[in-house]
């Protein structure tokens, strides 16, 4: 860019008006930088070039937010990270031959700093679907041998909540001998922490196990009031006989929080309904919880 230019560029960008709430972010962010201007000297001498490049580009941001109140507003609702937390897929295993069929997306995460974290969650990721994988291919051989079937496969993830704060991944396997079965395992990790959260972690002690409990078979109930077609193996609604009826939660029972700072809490296909209700899910009430969470970081 030509001294011409800049200067035309700098014209335009001091008569152009700033909106307030620019205005403040941009004043607030020199002040912070000349407080740390001096740290920065030596550092970023090799860098001139560069920083009048970014500059220029700097005042085109700036002029792009003031002559577009579109392009204001969504750059205001744009959030200030670091560190971007990704979910990608590492590796797929396939397989398509006649009555056979695989197919099978692993999970991997990327951009946390706990690389402990990071790393023991995508060795688990691959080791399961390297074990599904094998155990598909064991099965359809043993298959082959006594007169062929049909053998199917299905496992990938999906991603429930990622926000500033949270990260919940779903990943399912979904199997299919005649009938098909479906199992969803959750990982919710806090972004800013860089843990991983467990249902027990979330609660101050073991009694969320039979309130939330308690809830969720009032909420069984109410939806078969309702709709006679939403049907749980619930004491009020199935009988004792043939299925064993739903209880309590797991300690440990499938969980994630989603986008609205909820806690959903997951059965598989089978697991308290007949398997065309499919996976089931439950929102919970922060109202019922809130006495018992440790704190309403995560839900509230």
């Amino acid at each position: 860019m030509n001294d011409k230019k800049i200067e035309q560029l700098k014209e335009n960008y001091l008569n152009t008006r700033i909106p307030e709430e620019l205005e403040f972010m941009v004043i607030k962010a020199i002040k912070k930088s000349k407080l740390n201007e001096s740290k920065k000297n030596r550092k970023f001498k090799c860098l001139k070039v560069a920083g009048t490049s970014l500059a220029a580009s700097l005042a085109l941001f700036i002029i792009g937010i003031n002559t577009s109140s579109v392009f204001a507003q969504t750059m205001l609702k744009v959030p200030l990270v670091g560190n971007i937390v990704e979910v990608l897929t590492f590796r797929e295993y396939s397989l398509d031959e006649d009555t056979y069929n695989a197919n099978i997306k692993v999970p991997a995460i990327s951009g946390l700093e706990n690389k402990d974290l990071e790393n023991s969650l995508n060795e688990k990721y691959l080791q399961d679907n390297e074990k599904l994988y094998a155990q598909f291919k064991e099965e359809m051989e043993d298959m082959k041998e006594n007169g062929g079937g049909h053998l199917g496969v299905d496992s990938g993830y999906i991603i429930k909540t990622d926000n500033d704060r949270i990260l919940s991944i779903g990943r399912y396997v979904v199997n299919t001998v005649g009938s098909s079965s479906t199992i969803f395992k959750y990982d919710t990790i806090d972004k800013q922490k860089e843990v991983l959260l467990t249902l027990p972690s979330l609660f101050k002690d073991d009694s969320y196990v039979d309130i939330i409990s308690e809830n969720i078979k009032n909420q069984m109930l109410e939806q078969h009031s309702a709709d006679e077609n939403k049907y749980y193996w619930v004491r009020g609604i199935e009988e004792e006989g043939f299925v064993e009826l739903f209880e309590k939660i797991s300690i440990e029972q499938n969980y994630y929080i989603n986008s609205d700072n909820k806690l959903v809490i997951s059965f598989d296909k089978y697991e308290v309904a007949p398997g065309y209700m499919g996976v089931v899910e439950f929102v919970i009430p922060t109202e019922c919880i809130a006495d018992i969470l440790v704190g309403d970081d995560y839900i509230n």
